[in-house]
């Protein structure tokens, strides 16, 4: 059999955002923004298998799917169908970012065959959203402090939505920071920051938000995010300059306070490994984290003492 994998594309937003809200969970690479915007660097493309979205990965250790986006009654035969996908071509069977109720789901309809190795590097920090944006409690007393000290220290400083009169600010802020950085020596943060400017330049296309900080009028500090579902929002860009002391704090509070109300959660994407940004997302106490892995078929061997 065929699956016709094919090249996301800016015009296939309406189709594809169809099918992932019919994926209620919160992992933040599942927005139609994220993909297309990474897409680049992660070669993937999508399917429509048997009335369901499956997005495929084509990665140096071979091709790997996710679980299938659509109606429960269609996804048993969609992974039927990717089943005899991968046998057809004598390749294993592998599933990435697959959550903990789709796993659920997979055990339920094939009991013991597969297994699934979580990746702690890929978890996402999701929060609550009252408690970004008032920060109170104990436990954030000192998130408190950085803000209330920043606000004194700069007292000419200014939130504003991003739009298309002020994007222009922000890219040449952003600019600055990849000098600064030095991201045209590191691949991974050059292409961040690729994605990064994409995300400001295709803002109103793929339905992001922004907002961002000045400092007596010029840009020090500007995210960009989008409602994930109906109760989870997303923030996928923050870019701040360090040395201005509580910029990252307070681009986090303004911009929930100003765009993220009316959503229970905010997702704050994971920590990649960093041991740095993982203090950080542990410092603002999440509620729970998504955790995502690698699906694979067990040997048969295994499953039989299953």
């Amino acid at each position: 059999m065929e699956i016709p994998f094919q090249k996301v594309k800016l015009e296939d937003k309406a189709l594809i955002d169809r099918y992932l809200e019919k994926k209620p969970y919160r992992s933040c690479e599942l927005s139609f923004a994220n993909i297309y915007l990474w897409c680049r660097f992660y070669p993937t493309k999508y399917a429509m298998v048997e009335h369901t979205l499956v997005f495929g990965s084509f990665g140096k250790e071979g091709l790997s799917v996710t679980f299938p986006a659509g109606e429960e009654e269609d996804v048993k035969g969609a992974l039927e169908a990717l089943f005899r996908y991968f046998k057809e071509r004598n390749l294993p069977i592998r599933m990435h970012l697959v959550q903990e109720q789709e796993f659920a789901l997979l055990e339920q309809w094939y009991p013991g065959r597969f297994t699934i190795a979580y990746d702690r590097d890929a978890a996402d920090y999701v929060y609550e959203t009252e408690k970004l944006t008032t920060l109170a409690g104990k436990k954030l007393h000192g998130k408190r402090n950085h803000i209330n000290n920043f606000k004194k220290q700069y007292p000419n400083w200014s939130y504003e939505k991003i739009t298309a009169e002020n994007a222009e600010d922000c890219f040449q802020m952003a600019m600055k920071w990849r000098r600064d950085h030095e991201c045209e020596y590191d691949e991974e943060k050059r292409d961040e920051m690729c994605v990064s400017l994409n995300a400001l330049r295709l803002i109103e296309e793929l339905g992001l938000v922004g907002g961002l900080l000045r400092i007596d009028g010029e840009v020090v500090a500007f995210t960009i995010g989008e409602p994930l579902n109906p109760d989870t929002f997303v923030v996928h860009v923050e870019k701040a300059f360090a040395d201005i002391q509580g910029a990252y704090p307070m681009i986090n509070q303004q911009f929930v306070e100003h765009e993220a109300q009316g959503y229970q959660y905010v997702n704050r994407e994971e920590d990649t490994g960093s041991e740095g940004l993982r203090k950080a997302k542990l410092s603002y106490r999440p509620v729970f984290l998504v955790n995502k892995g690698l699906v694979t078929e067990k040997k048969e061997e295994e499953h039989d003492k299953d």
